[in-house]
């Protein structure tokens, strides 16, 4: 492999926006945010909308109120209502 290429991959706390739940896992993913973890030590925090916690294919239901439609987004992101 070549050498200076690769991004540092590193551990990081991804945090369920939905449901407030978060899991340790590793990435190579850039946050300027920073958490402090269950062992203590400080991670970049990643936010996610969707994890294994709130996604109805791992529950089996639908845990969270939907945020709108991709249209209502749209026109709220470009103030076109």
């Amino acid at each position: 492999m070549k050498t200076n290429i690769h991004p540092d991959y590193r551990k990081v706390v991804f945090m369920d926006t939905n449901s407030g739940t978060s899991f340790l896992s590793g990435s190579t993913k850039q946050s300027n945010e920073t958490v402090q973890w269950e062992d203590g030590n400080t991670y970049p925090l990643l936010k996610v909308e969707i994890s294994s916690d709130t996604h109805p294919f791992y529950t089996g239901k639908q845990k969270f109120a939907d945020k709108g439609g991709r249209v209502e987004r749209f026109k709220q992101k470009y103030k076109l209502q």
